[in-house]
């Protein structure tokens, strides 16, 4: 088969574009090097719709997250994703913060960002009971939210396969070649053909530029590791919207968060790291959040702590994000460097490379039957999201439903075999984790993963030493054949 698109990254950017081209009349692949949507920068970030008062006025950036945040919103909602507005802080802590905090007024004035205010000390504090008592003002920006940005970006997926898209994982993109107006792209011996290329790799996406043939290619990435602690919901209510200090040179800062699960959120530092693939944590990396969040909130307490990660972000060698038609291969579009706010910004980032792709000849319209649910018969809900009366109606129709494997999240059996049985089937332990927080809750797994291994192997018909945490080598039973560290 030969597509008319081929999107080369399953993250916020490719996932939303690839639903937003599913609404019309072409044909659309997805492929992406990892075993799931949503496994890089997407998956391990602040999960901020930002609001859009940091950018620098009339660039790309500016434009496309103001729009998006306004339809972040819409998009969850169609495919029931809780998405809330809690609002933003950036926090003053004195007269020097001040100038900065008008200086960001200003450009979201300039950016069209909604319902912006600077507060003083008195509202803050009664908006935000626990914060710092050294925190003199904000600026407030009500329009901010919080989502679950694998959870929206999974549903944006799932609804873009129900629309006909197809997606190919564990697919590395390796070698590419064009013959007339097709583009041949290959991992390994697999190869998808396509009329028109959409690189949205993120810190890969240089690299894949001069693998599909671009010459001397303008953007450089340089990855930029951020690492977070997320606390036991014990803590969750401590925060009623997002604080942030004055952003540095580095980005936003380390920030406190409610989460749109009921955890609090804190971090990120910010390093550039020489290996785009390195996500590990390290200890002083973990005490500068912890650091930074107590000076904005003192009451926090890191014995709460549940988890800890780190996700990396592609940051370019310019200021703005690089969308753009390349100027040497026809018919390839180019997504490169959008880091923050690239996932609010994502609803028109898709928006945006539509418009690039008829500008480079892709012709479509609009199509009378798209369903912009998850599946066809709608946005199926989690156990724990249903009424009572939902519940009982649920067990009644399958008793798989009544047995709960995840206690700290209340995860039953049913919605493990939902997420086997979804468009893009959930067959390793973070694959149902990112589905329906089965390990995601205050034992971390350590009562309910066995259980989840046995019901993934048992639907799909094989032995407990096939199924993996997150694909290729990361067994969670060793085979018999194999020893540890070998590659799949």
């Amino acid at each position: 088969m030969i597509y008319d698109v081929l999107i080369i990254g399953a993250g916020v950017t490719g996932v939303m574009t690839a639903r937003y081209l599913s609404g019309k009349t072409c044909s659309v692949a997805v492929c992406e090097a990892g075993c799931d949507v949503a496994m890089g920068a997407t998956r391990a970030n602040s999960a901020i719709v930002h609001a859009g008062y940091d950018c620098k006025p009339g660039t790309l950036k500016a434009r496309l997250n103001v729009r998006g945040n306004k339809l972040m919103k819409e998009i969850a909602k169609e495919l029931g994703v809780d998405c809330k507005a809690v609002g933003s802080h950036v926090v003053g802590f004195g007269e020097e913060d001040a100038k900065h905090l008008k200086e960001l007024y200003e450009k979201g004035l300039a950016n069209g960002v909604p319902d912006l205010r600077i507060i003083g000390q008195d509202e803050l504090r009664a908006l935000e009971p626990n914060i710092s008592a050294e925190a003199s003002m904000s600026l407030w920006a009500p329009s901010a939210a919080i989502t679950c940005p694998y959870g929206l970006t999974i549903a944006a997926a799932e609804c873009a396969a129900t629309n006909g898209v197809d997606f190919y994982l564990n697919f590395k993109v390796t070698d590419s070649s064009r013959a007339g107006d097709i583009y041949y792209i290959s991992s390994g011996e697999n190869t998808i053909a396509a009329r028109y290329v959409v690189n949205c790799a993120g810190v890969h996406s240089a690299e894949v530029a001069e693998i599909l043939g671009e010459l001397d290619f303008p953007i450089r990435i340089q990855p930029r590791r951020g690492e977070y602690i997320v606390l036991d919901k014990t803590c969750g209510s401590m925060a009623k919207s997002t604080l942030f200090v004055v952003p540095s040179s580095k980005g936003k800062g380390i920030l406190v968060s409610p989460t749109i699960d009921g955890n609090l959120l804190i971090g990120p530092n910010a390093y550039a790291i020489d290996d785009p693939d390195d996500t590990n944590t390290t200890t002083p990396g973990l005490q500068e959040i912890t650091d930074g969040a107590l000076r904005l909130m003192p009451s926090v307490d890191i014995r709460n702590a549940i988890t800890s990660f780190s996700g990396v972000r592609p940051t370019p060698n310019i200021y703005d994000f690089y969308i753009k038609n390349s100027e040497q291969l026809p018919g390839v579009v180019h997504a490169v460097g959008v880091e923050s706010p690239g996932f609010a910004s994502g609803p028109a980032t898709a928006e945006y490379i539509a418009e690039l792709l008829a500008d480079a000849g892709l012709q479509y319209t609009d199509r009378d039957d798209f369903i912009p649910t998850r599946r066809k018969d709608g946005n199926p809900k989690l156990f724990r999201d249903m009424t009572d009366e939902e519940k009982n109606e649920a067990i009644r129709k399958n008793p798989a439903y009544g047995k709960i494997i995840c206690r700290c999240e209340t995860v039953t059996e049913g919605d493990i075999l939902d997420a086997l049985n979804s468009p893009i089937p959930a067959v390793t332990l973070d694959m149902q984790k990112s589905r329906n927080r089965s390990g995601m809750g205050r034992c971390q797994g350590g009562f309910c993963s066995p259980r989840v291994v046995s019901i993934i192997a048992e639907h799909e018909n094989y032995g407990l030493e096939n199924v993996t945490k997150r694909g290729g080598g990361s067994w969670l039973i060793v085979p018999k054949n194999k020893k540890e560290g070998d590659a799949e």
